[in-house]
C-alpha cells in the first residue's frame, strides 16, 4: 500500500484537471443551473486565512452541486481597481498596475494550490479596459436615464485617502479604508441617483428569504423609509414680521407635537443660512458653529451622541398650527442631508432636542402624556399653554394623549393617531401641510479623486457643457504612463485631458476624477456569465440561464455597501431591458471571523494572521480545506488551532488507510485480530455498516443541503469509525468485498467535496476508475436501509445513568419502560417513581422520591 502524501498528490491532480478542463463550465442546458459565487478579493497580497475559509466554503458547495447533477457556474475574479494600489506603489516607488497585477498572480497559484474548482476561463480583472468599458457603457445607460446627476453638495473629505466618500464609507466619523477622521466639503461630484428605487430596495427585501434577517434588518435601517408629514413654517423678517411667501419646509414623523414644538433649527449647511444673520450681530456665532460642523461627520452629527453646539440667528418663524412664533437657532447635530435641512424642535419628546435646550435655556414645553402622569391630571383639560417648561431630566418619547395643544387636547397620540390624521387634514387645508414620504438613504456619491479607477466617460465642452463620451468610443483608457509616486494625478496628463467634443469638435476636457470602486463590484457576477463578450456587458440571454446567483458568499461587512449598492444596479439594468430579474442574489451566507488563539480576529493589521502556504506546506490543501469546514459552522466565528488541523490530517490518513484494507489492497491487516469476533459478530458488523452507510449518506446530504459542513464531516467520521469497526470484527476471509467497495466509493465521494485530491487519488488509484470523481453522481441511500433493529437507550435514575438497555427500533414507549424500570428496579427499591420521561432514540429519565 503506497503511503498517503498530499504533497505529491496535491500538484500532480491539479495539473491533471487544468490539462483536462475538469474545471472549465460544460454550459449543458439540459441540466438545471447552479450559481455559485464568493465575494471576489481585493489583490492585496498573500491570501489569508480569511479568503481560505470563504473560499472553501465556496467550493465544496460548487462540487457537491456539480455531483448533484447542476450545470453548475463557478467563477473567480479580482476587485483590481483602489485607493491600495496606489499607496503600495508610492511606498514601493512603482506603478499601482505592477502591484495589482503581481499580487492577482500570487493570488492565482495559491487558490489553485487550494484546489478550488474555479473555471478560469470567466476571470474577470476590474482593471481590465475589456470589463471596465462595460462599467463605463453602464454609466452612460444610467445617464440617458436620468440616474446620473453632477451637482454641488457637502460631501466627506478623507485628507488621508485624499478622495470624497459615500455616507455609507464613512463609519462612527471615520473613513471605511483607513481608519483616520473625516471632514466636511462643499464639492461638485458625480451621483448615481438611487434614491429613485428607494421604495423598491425597501419592498423587494420581503423576497430575499434565502438571506440572514440581519442583514435585510441592516439595509432596511439604511434605506431608513419614515411615514410624516412637510410642515411649512413662515420666516419672519429681521424685525419679526412673517413674510408671506418665505416658508421653510420641515419633515417630522410627529406632527401631532406641533403644540410642543419651542424653537426651530436649520443646518449649518443650509442654504440661505449666511443671508438670515449677514451684517447682524449673530452672524459671528452662526459662522463660528457652521465651521465647527465642517470637522464632523454628518453622520456622528445625525447619531446626537456629540456634545451639541448652537447659535441663534435673531430670527423667528411662524408656527402654521397655532400662529406663534418661535426662535431660529443653527445647530451642528442637524443635518442637511437629511430631510430638509431644518428641524421643528419639540424638546419634550425628543432627546437630541432636550439636551440642545437645557443646553441654551430654552423652554421645554409638555405636548404628550400618559394618562397616568400626575401632570396629565393637571393638564388634560388646558387648550392653551400653562406649563412652558418641565423639570425633567430626560424627555418623555414614548406615545399618549395630547396635553396644551388646542382643540386637540385629549386626542391620542403617536404615530399613525387619531391626532396626527386631524392635524395633517388640518394643515392641509390651510395649504400649510400635507402628508409625506421620506428616505434616510441618499443618492450615492461615485466621485472619486484617484488615479488607479475606471475613468468617468464625461467631456467639459465651453461651448456644449457637460458631454457624455459616445458609445463608439469607449473605452476611455486610464493611461499607464503616469508616475504618482512624483505626485501626478490624471490631471496632470495631458493626452489624456485634452479632447474634441463629440458634439461641436472644438477643444474640450475630459472629467479626470474617476468611478467608485463599488460601480466595478456592483455587477461583476453579471460578467462572469458570459466574459469573452465584446459587444455588451453581457448577453441577456445568457444572464437569464444563469442569474441569479444561488449561492452568494461573503462578509457582513458588506451588507449595505456593496449588496446595496449590486440590488441597485440589478434592477437599473432590469428596467433597460438587460435582465428579466429583480434581485441578483437568491441566498446569501455570511461567513464568520478566523481568530488567533487570543479571541482576536485575524487581521494584517495586528500581524497576527496565518498563512494558508504554511499550513498547506506542512499539511496539504485537503487538510487544511477539510480543518475549516469542520471546527465551525460556516456563519460562526473560527478559533484557529493548528493541533485540529494536525488532527484532520490524521483523520484523511486514517480515511486513506481504512479504504485500502475495505478493498483488501493494504498489503498487511492492521484491523483484525486473530479470534476477536465469531462469524455471527462479524455478520453483525456488516449489517451495522450498511446501515450505517445509508444513514450517513442521508445526513449528509441533509447536511450539506442546509450549508451545515461540520456536522457532515463528523458524520463521515461516524461512517470511517463503522468501516474501522467492522474491520476489526470480520477476519479476511469473512469480508464481504461488495459492500467494502461500496463503503469505501461512498467515503471517497462524501469526502470529495472537502478533500478534493485525496478522493480523486484513490477514486483512480486505488477504486480503479477513469473518469474523475468529482464528475461522478452523488451517493444515493435508502431511508429504510438507514433504520436499525435495535436501539440501545441510556436509562437515568434522577438524572444518573443507572443501566442501558437494547430494545427494537419500533417499540412503544410502554414497551420500553417496563425493559427500562426491570433494569434499574434495584436503584428504585423503596422509593415511589414520580415521573417516566422517554426521549425517543436517546435514554429513559425515571424521576423517584
Amino acid at each position: 500500500m503506497k503511503e498517503y502524501n498530499p504533497h505529491e498528490i496535491e500538484p500532480r491532480w491539479q495539473a491533471v484537471w487544468e490539462e483536462s478542463g475538469q474545471n472549465v463550465m460544460a454550459e449543458d442546458s439540459s441540466k438545471p443551473k447552479k450559481y455559485v459565487l464568493e465575494m471576489f478579493p481585493y489583490p492585496s497580497g498573500d491570501p489569508h486565512m480569511g479568503h481560505a475559509r470563504n473560499y472553501s466554503i465556496g467550493d465544496v458547495i460548487a462540487r457537491y452541486s456539480k455531483m448533484c447533477g447542476y450545470d453548475v457556474l463557478h467563477p473567480m475574479g479580482w476587485d483590481a481597481f483602489g485607493l491600495p494600489a496606489e499607496n503600495a506603489a508610492i511606498k514601493h516607488n512603482g506603478h499601482p498596475a505592477t502591484w495589482t497585477y503581481g499580487n492577482i498572480e500570487t493570488q492565482r497559484n495559491v487558490f489553485k494550490r487550494m484546489g478550488f474548482s474555479y473555471d478560469w476561463d470567466r476571470t474577470v480583472r476590474t482593471c481590465d479596459k475589456e470589463y471596465y468599458r462595460w462599467g463605463q457603457w453602464i454609466f452612460l445607460k444610467m445617464w440617458e436615464k436620468g440616474l446620473v446627476e453632477r451637482r454641488s453638495n457637502p460631501v466627506n473629505w478623507c485628507e488621508s485617502c485624499h478622495t470624497v466618500l459615500a455616507n455609507e464609507q464613512v463609519t462612527d466619523g471615520v473613513c471605511w479604508r483607513c481608519g483616520d477622521a473625516v471632514e466636511r466639503r462643499e464639492l461638485e461630484q458625480w451621483y448615481f441617483k438611487i434614491t429613485d428605487y428607494a421604495q423598491e430596495l425597501l419592498d423587494d427585501l420581503d423576497k430575499l428569504d434565502g438571506w440572514p434577517e440581519r442583514v435585510k434588518q441592516m439595509q432596511a435601517n439604511w434605506i431608513g423609509r419614515s411615514e410624516g408629514a412637510e410642515v411649512d413654517f413662515t420666516l419672519c423678517d429681521a424685525e419679526g414680521n412673517p413674510m408671506e411667501g418665505h416658508d421653510i419646509t420641515v419633515f417630522t414623523t410627529r406632527p401631532d407635537t406641533l403644540f410642543g414644538c419651542s424653537f426651530f433649527l436649520l443646518a449649518p449647511e443650509y442654504d440661505g443660512l449666511i443671508e438670515l444673520v449677514e451684517g447682524t450681530e449673530y452672524e459671528a456665532a452662526v459662522r463660528e458653529v457652521m465651521e465647527g460642523a465642517e470637522k464632523v461627520t454628518a453622520v456622528e452629527r445625525a447619531q446626537g451622541e456629540l456634545e451639541k453646539h448652537g447659535a441663534f440667528t435673531g430670527r423667528y418663524v411662524v408656527n402654521p398650527i397655532n400662529g406663534k412664533k418661535v426662535p431660529v437657532w443653527v445647530a451642528d447635530y442637524v443635518v442637511a442631508d437629511y430631510g430638509t435641512g431644518a428641524v421643528m424642535a419639540v424638546p419634550c419628546g425628543d432627546q437630541r432636542d432636550f439636551e440642545f435646550a437645557r443646553k441654551y435655556d430654552l423652554p421645554v414645553p409638555p405636548i404628550i402624556l400618559p394618562k397616568e402622569d400626575e401632570l396629565y391630571e393637571q393638564l388634560k383639560d388646558q387648550q392653551d399653554m400653562v406649563v412652558e417648561n418641565v423639570d425633567w431630566e430626560q424627555s418623555f418619547e414614548a406615545t399618549g394623549y395630547l396635553v396644551q395643544s388646542g382643540k386637540y387636547t385629549g386626542m391620542e397620540g403617536g404615530k399613525h393617531s387619531p391626532a396626527v390624521d386631524a392635524i395633517i387634514a388640518d394643515l392641509e387645508a390651510q395649504g400649510k401641510g400635507k402628508l409625506s414620504v421620506q428616505f434616510r438613504l441618499r443618492d450615492w456619491l461615485i466621485s472619486r479623486q484617484r488615479y488607479w479607477g475606471n475613468p468617468i466617460p464625461a467631456i467639459y465642452c465651453d461651448e456644449c457643457g457637460i458631454v457624455p463620451v459616445p458609445e463608439e468610443d469607449l473605452p476611455v483608457e486610464l493611461p499607464l504612463d503616469l508616475d504618482i509616486t512624483k505626485g501626478e494625478q490624471l490631471a496632470d496628463h495631458a493626452e489624456f485631458v485634452e479632447c474634441t467634443c463629440p458634439k461641436c469638435g472644438r477643444p474640450a476636457r475630459r472629467e479626470t476624477d474617476t468611478m467608485d470602486t463599488f460601480t466595478c463590484s456592483s455587477w461583476y457576477y453579471l460578467r462572469y456569465c458570459d466574459p469573452h463578450n465584446e459587444e455588451l456587458p453581457f448577453a441577456p440571454e445568457k444572464a437569464n440561464r444563469y442569474m441569479p446567483v444561488d449561492q452568494y458568499i461573503g462578509g457582513i461587512e458588506h451588507a449595505i455597501l456593496h449588496l446595496l449598492y449590486s440590488r441597485f444596479f440589478t434592477k437599473v439594468l432590469r428596467d433597460a431591458g438587460m435582465v428579466d430579474f429583480d434581485e441578483p442574489f437568491t441566498n446569501l451566507l455570511c461567513q464568520g471571523m478566523v481568530k488567533d488563539e487570543h479571541g482576536e480576529t485575524m487581521s494584517k493589521s495586528k500581524g497576527n494572521v496565518v498563512s494558508p502556504v504554511d499550513m498547506m506546506d506542512e499539511y496539504g490543501a485537503d487538510a487544511v480545506r477539510t480543518y475549516i469546514l469542520f471546527m465551525a459552522p460556516p456563519d460562526k466565528d473560527l478559533d484557529w488551532n493548528e493541533a485540529g488541523l494536525g488532527g484532520i490530517y490524521r483523520f484523511l490518513n486514517r480515511v486513506w488507510r481504512i479504504a485500502y484494507d475495505l478493498m483488501g489492497e493494504a498489503g498487511d491487516d492492521t484491523y483484525y485480530q486473530e479470534g476477536a469476533a465469531t462469524p455471527e459478530q462479524a455478520a453483525e458488523a456488516a449489517k451495522i455498516l450498511l446501515r450505517e452507510r445509508h444513514r450517513v449518506v442521508g445526513k449528509v446530504t441533509d447536511d450539506f443541503d442546509r450549508n451545515n459542513f461540520n456536522t457532515a464531516i463528523a458524520a463521515i467520521m461516524e461512517l470511517v469509525n463503522a468501516a474501522g469497526d467492522y474491520l476489526r470484527k470480520a477476519a479476511p476471509d469473512q469480508r464481504d468485498a461488495a459492500l467494502g467497495r461500496e463503503v469505501a466509493e461512498t467515503i471517497v465521494k462524501l469526502l470529495a467535496p472537502m478533500s478534493a485530491h485525496l478522493s480523486e487519488e484513490l477514486w483512480h488509484t486505488l477504486l480503479g476508475h477513469e473518469t474523475s470523481v468529482h464528475s461522478e453522481a452523488w451517493p444515493t441511500f435508502d431511508p429504510e436501509m438507514a433504520k436499525a433493529d435495535e436501539v440501545e437507550l441510556a436509562v437515568q435514575v434522577n438524572g444518573k445513568v443507572k443501566s442501558r438497555i437494547t430494545v427494537a427500533a419500533d417499540a412503544d414507549e410502554a414497551a420500553i419502560l417496563e425493559v427500562a424500570l426491570s433494569a434499574v428496579s434495584n436503584a428504585l427499591e423503596g422509593k415511589n417513581v414520580v415521573k417516566k420521561i422517554v426521549i425517543p432514540g436517546r435514554l429513559v429519565n425515571i424521576v423517584a422520591k
